[in-house]
C-alpha cells in the first residue's frame, strides 16, 4: 500500500520526491530500529544524505545548495519521515536556521557560514526555546548586549537540535526592553560553537526520535563580533515568524510521513493476522477503523499541500501554516493510536515499527509551536 503517491505533488517536485524515496528505502528504513534502540546520532546516514544532495539543499544555488523550494522540501520530508522520524529529523536539522542567514544576512555571512553547510562540511543549529520559555517568543530572556565592537551573550537555551554537534548556531536573543514594542526587543545572531562561554550538553534520553539529539546550552559572557548580527537589530521576532511559517509546512510533512507509516503497518498487519478463522481485515469494525485512518490522512494531506502553496505565495501564510501543522500532526497521533489498537498486544513491543511511530508522533504536536498556540494563530488570522 502506498498512500504517499505523487498525484497531489507539483510536477517539478516529482524528481526530488523519487530521490528521497530511494534514499529513504536504502539508508533510513533499514537502520531505523537500530538507531532508535541505541539512541545514537546517525553520522553515517547524515554523510550519505549529504553525498546524495538531499541534506541542506533548500540553500540557494549561489551558496552551494540546490535551491529546493517549499513544495520540493515537503515532498522530500514526507518520504524521509515515512521511513523514520528520528533519522529524518537529524537530516533536516543539519541546516536548521540557515534560512534566516541566507534570507536576511550579508553575502560575507553566507560565504563563511552557509556555503560550508550546503557543501556538507559543517552543521548548523537554531537556538530559540529556553527552559522557562517555549512558544512565547517575545518573552525569551537570553540576552545579547553590545560592548564596543562585540556582543556579549548570557543566558540558556533548551531543546536545541545540534546544540552539541553544530559548528555554529543561529541564536535568538533579547537586545531591548521596550514595553511598548514587545515584538521589537529581540535579534538574531550567528554564534560559532567553539566560542569561549558557549557550553552545551545533550539532554538525557528521550522516549522518541532517539536518533536526533537536542541540547541544553549555557552562555556565560559569550563574546561574538558585531558583524555576527543577522539583519537589523530588533528584527528577530519578525524573522522567526516568517521562518516558522515555512517550518510548519515541513512539520506538517513530518506528520504526514509518520501517518503514512502507521497506515502501511496497520494495513499489512490486519490483512495478515488471523482471528476466528479469518484475517481481521474482514471484520467490519476493522474496515471502519482503516477507513477512518485513510480519511484523516487524505484530509490532512490535501490541506497541507494547499497550505504549502499559500505559504509559498505568501497568501495569509501564518494562518495556512498553522492549519497544516495542527491538522497533519494530530492526524499522525490519531492514526498511530488506531494502528496500535489493531496490533493488539504486539503493539507495545519495541521491535514493532508501529510502536516507534506511535512514540515519535507525539513529538511534532509540541515542537515548532505547540498546537494549542497554533489554534490561537488560526483564530486570530482567520480571513
Amino acid at each position: 500500500m502506498d498512500v504517499l503517491d505523487d498525484s497531489i505533488v507539483p510536477e517539478h517536485a516529482h524528481d526530488v520526491k523519487q530521490e528521497a524515496r530511494e534514499f529513504a528505502d536504502e539508508y533510513i528504513a533499514p537502520n531505523a530500529q537500530e538507531y532508535f534502540d541505541a539512541g545514537e546520532y546517525p553520522h553515517d546516514i547524515l554523510e550519505a544524505g549529504q553525498d546524495a544532495g538531499l541534506v541542506a539543499q533548500d540553500i540557494p544555488e549561489e551558496w552551494g545548495g540546490r535551491g529546493f523550494d517549499l513544495p520540493q522540501l515537503l515532498a522530500l520530508t514526507e518520504e524521509f519521515y515515512r521511513a523514520d522520524a528520528g533519522i529524518a529529523l537529524t537530516l533536516q536539522l543539519a541546516s536548521f536556521g540557515c534560512e534566516i542567514t541566507y534570507e536576511y544576512g550579508t553575502d560575507e555571512q553566507c560565504e563563511e557560514y552557509i556555503r560550508p553547510v550546503a557543501e556538507g562540511e559543517q552543521l548548523s543549529g537554531l537556538a530559540v526555546s529556553e527552559p522557562e520559555t517555549g512558544s512565547d517568543l517575545a518573552g525569551v530572556q537570553t540576552r545579547a548586549e553590545k560592548d564596543g565592537d562585540e556582543w556579549v551573550i548570557n543566558g540558556e537555551k533548551y531543546w536545541i537540535g545540534n546544540g552539541v554537534e553544530a559548528d555554529w548556531i543561529t541564536l535568538y536573543a533579547r537586545t531591548g526592553d521596550d514595553e511598548d514594542n514587545r515584538y521589537g526587543n529581540h535579534s538574531m545572531f550567528i554564534v560559532p560553537t567553539d566560542t569561549e562561554g558557549y557550553d552545551a550538553e545533550h539532554i538525557p534520553e528521550k522516549m522518541a526520535m532517539r536518533a536526533s539529539k537536542q541540547a541544553h546550552i549555557e552562555f556565560d559572557d559569550c563574546r561574538i563580533p558585531e558583524e555576527n548580527l543577522i539583519g537589523a537589530e530588533g528584527a528577530g521576532f519578525w524573522m522567526l515568524a516568517d521562518f516558522f511559517n515555512h517550518g510548519r509546512i515541513a512539520v506538517a510533512g513530518h506528520g504526514l510521513g509518520m501517518a503514512a507509516a502507521a497506515i502501511e503497518e496497520a494495513w499489512s498487519f490486519t490483512h495478515d493476522r488471523e482471528q476466528f478463522g479469518r484475517t481481521i481485515n474482514e471484520f467490519q469494525a476493522v474496515q471502519h477503523g482503516l477507513a477512518d485512518m485513510l480519511m484523516d490522512f487524505e484530509s490532512a494531506r490535501a490541506l497541507t499541500w494547499r497550505a504549502c502553496n499559500k505559504v509559498e505565495t505568501d497568501d495569509n501564510a501564518g494562518y495556512w501554516a498553522a492549519l497544516a501543522k495542527t491538522s497533519a500532526t494530530e492526524a499522525a497521533v490519531d492514526i498511530a493510536e488506531q494502528g496500535m489498537q489493531f496490533h493488539g498486544g504486539r503493539s507495545v513491543l519495541n521491535e514493532r515499527r508501529i510502536a516507534r511511530v506511535y512514540r515519535d508522533a507525539r513529538i511534532p504536536v509540541i515542537y515548532e509551536g505547540a498546537n494549542e498556540i497554533q489554534r490561537n494563530l488560526i483564530y486570530r488570522q482567520a480571513p
